[in-house]
């Protein structure tokens, strides 16, 4: 019964029994009975919690469980990007420089011009990880490395061309050349990997542009709350500034082919973002506010804090006199 109306078990359990979003089955019950699932913080995509053990994929980007009637594109890497992220994802090092730009002129409009050309390079993980051995002052980075800003002469791996999807929805035909980094200045390069959504692209770029200004600018050795924290609070108001301009704007790409290896092209200009990358962007903000990290989560808490409350430059001046941040 439900309420004064009887029901079939079997119609009762179709109506009323929620069903897995990645297996599409009813989700089973546990030992005592009751029904138990996963769901994600942010998404609220609800799953068996069996699907953690057994080798779903989950999307590199935005943290969603491959469904069993989708299919996540595989990168050579053994990363699996869904195809809402692959829509607006940046795969080679050429196609990356628009966004650097944008960001350079965010760091402007903050009064905090890097006047050195750093180069920037996208890079798949092995030589990212290459790169991160070869540092002599190790950084300090998230267990994942997606970003890295180089001080050390190396010479670099960076992807020359887009490369295309096969069958199967796998990466084919990546071509990538050696790229040698002359020291010019404290900051060599900054490598990015390649193959994630523009906002999270920008995000990682704006956190590392942070570390290079920092250094260039001659901040002394910081404890690694203050400088990732502050990193953090950059990426956080750069994702917050691309967010808050495309509010209220027609939206010309939310009917553009995901398939379409060309429409990150039309994603690069402010105000053309589908309404998943909206709620992508605020995925990633979201990420950023709850990481429970002492230095990534933590630390942009801190810093937070005290731009909201003393204002960037204030902030900035603080950590150069005293190392922490003002509170």
């Amino acid at each position: 019964m439900s309420g004064s109306h009887p029901y079939h078990k079997s119609c009762y359990k179709e109506q009323n029994h929620p069903r897995c979003d990645v297996c599409r089955n009813f989700i089973p019950t546990n030992a005592a009975g009751l029904i138990e699932y996963r769901a994600h913080p942010f998404w609220m995509q609800k799953y068996c919690p069996s699907h953690e053990h057994d080798g779903t994929p989950r999307c590199c980007s935005c943290e969603r469980m491959e469904a069993r009637d989708t299919r996540y594109l595989s990168l050579d890497d053994g990363r699996k990007l869904c195809l809402e992220c692959l829509d607006s994802a940046i795969m080679e090092t050429l196609e990356c420089q628009p966004l650097y730009l944008e960001i350079q002129e965010f760091y402007e409009g903050l009064n905090m011009k890097v006047e050195q050309q750093v180069p920037l390079l996208l890079v798949e993980r092995q030589a990212l990880n290459e790169a991160m051995e070869g540092e002599k002052n190790g950084h300090h980075h998230l267990p994942e490395t997606r970003g890295l800003c180089l001080s050390e002469e190396q010479t670099v791996s960076t992807i020359l061309r887009r490369p295309t999807i096969g069958t199967g929805y796998r990466i084919i035909d990546m071509m990538t050349e050696p790229y040698r980094l002359v020291r010019r200045c404290e900051v060599t390069a900054i490598l990015i990997l390649y193959g994630l959504p523009r906002l999270l692209t920008g995000s990682i770029l704006a956190h590392e542009m942070m570390h290079a200004w920092l250094r260039l600018k001659g901040y002394p050795n910081l404890s690694q709350d203050v400088e990732e924290g502050i990193c953090q609070v950059l990426a956080y108001m750069w994702l917050d500034s691309e967010i808050y301009s495309s509010a209220g704007t027609d939206v010309a790409s939310a009917s553009s082919s995901s398939s379409s290896p060309s429409s990150s092209s039309t994603t690069s200009k402010k105000g053309a973002r589908s309404q998943f990358e909206k709620k992508l962007g605020e995925f990633f903000k979201h990420q950023i506010e709850t990481d429970t990290s002492p230095a990534y989560g933590d630390g942009f808490r801190a810093g937070n804090q005290a731009v909201q409350k003393y204002g960037l430059k204030s902030t900035l001046d603080h950590i150069r006199l005293t190392g922490s941040f003002p509170y």
